[in-house]
């Protein structure tokens, strides 16, 4: 009699809405080197979110909010991945956290397991943007995993001209982050 382990279901959430993003180049990555038992669902619509404003709660949330929020509540757990913008996180993964935070059920984020990275082109990586997403995350509830960190700097010179991870040590820290990631959910399942 064999037992199969149950397929935890990750949404990735890249904060730059750029098309050759290195941000959602590291999510698609992490797609394919999933360690499992994961599927990874990399999200593609944070740039249809209207901007948060307090007076659109007054009537059903739009349609993008919606779909958003039905992703995050089937999810098991949440990768995300952001560049650094003027030492934060960008506008757009911001929006999207402040949408959900104010969702009657807070998006179901409270207590969900979520892991953090982030590639810059500098030498820093995304170092401060993580710092102030954690922080933003932890302020809502979530369950945010504190190691490994996985800042990935130089980006330029760890990716191909095709947007494939092509750096070892990075394929190796981005493997570890998701079997921790995978680890908590099944500790809290």
């Amino acid at each position: 009699m064999t037992t199969s382990a149950k397929e935890f279901r990750i949404l990735a959430l890249s904060g730059s809405l750029r098309a050759d993003s290195y941000n959602t180049a590291l999510l698609r990555a992490a797609g394919k080197l999933n360690p499992g038992p994961m599927s990874i669902q990399v999200y593609s619509g944070l740039g249809d979110l209207p901007l948060y404003n307090q007076d659109l709660e007054q009537g059903p949330p739009a349609a993008a909010v919606r779909d958003l929020h039905e992703h995050i509540l089937q999810a098991d757990g949440l990768l995300f991945a952001t560049p650094e913008h003027n030492a934060s996180i960008p506008a757009a993964l911001k929006n999207a956290i402040d949408w959900m935070s104010r969702m009657p059920d807070g998006a179901g984020m409270t207590g969900k397991p979520v892991a953090i990275t982030g590639a810059s082109p500098g030498a820093l990586g995304s170092v401060r943007a993580q710092l102030a997403l954690r922080q933003i995350l932890v302020s809502i509830g979530a369950d945010v995993l504190a190691k490994p960190e996985v800042l990935v700097f130089r980006a330029h010179e760890r990716f191909d001209a095709d947007g494939m991870l092509t750096d070892e040590y990075t394929q190796n820290l981005l493997v570890d982050l998701l079997a921790e990631l995978a680890g908590r959910i099944g500790r809290n399942a």
